[in-house]
């Protein structure tokens, strides 16, 4: 396999959404919640309204945004390619999207045999 394997990406109605914000906030970010208030969810700040914090990796861009993911839940998904999608209803309520009605959501899927050895090579751009 070559080429570059993505640890984050984003369905074409997540991107238009991310475009919809960015036009409505400006520059936005991206971090992979935890857990806790709002269970699992991604969420998304106007660039520096979030403190990214030691342990927080970048994972990726998604519309040009940064993504990040606290250094346990990259532990726990570090095999899983994550995929932001949008779907109806109320999500977090510190995302930027709760009051359009629309939320964020992380699907995964696992990373082939070939992507984990191009990752595991060290191509992985969040280490």
């Amino acid at each position: 396999m070559t080429g570059e394997v993505l640890r984050v990406t984003a369905t074409d109605a997540a991107l238009a959404l991310v475009g919809d914000l960015a036009a409505r906030h400006g520059p936005l970010m991206f971090h992979q919640s935890g857990g806790c208030c709002d269970g699992s969810a991604p969420m998304c700040y106007a660039q520096g309204e979030f403190i990214v914090g030691d342990y927080d990796r970048l994972l990726g861009h998604i519309g040009g945004m940064p993504f990040y993911i606290s250094g346990p839940q990259f532990a726990y998904w570090q095999h899983t390619q994550l995929i932001i999608d949008v779907v109806p209803g109320r999500g977090g309520m510190f995302s930027l999207e709760g009051p359009l009605g629309v939320r964020f959501l992380t699907r995964s899927r696992l990373f082939t045999d070939e992507e984990w050895a191009v990752l595991e090579a060290g191509a992985d751009a969040a280490r």
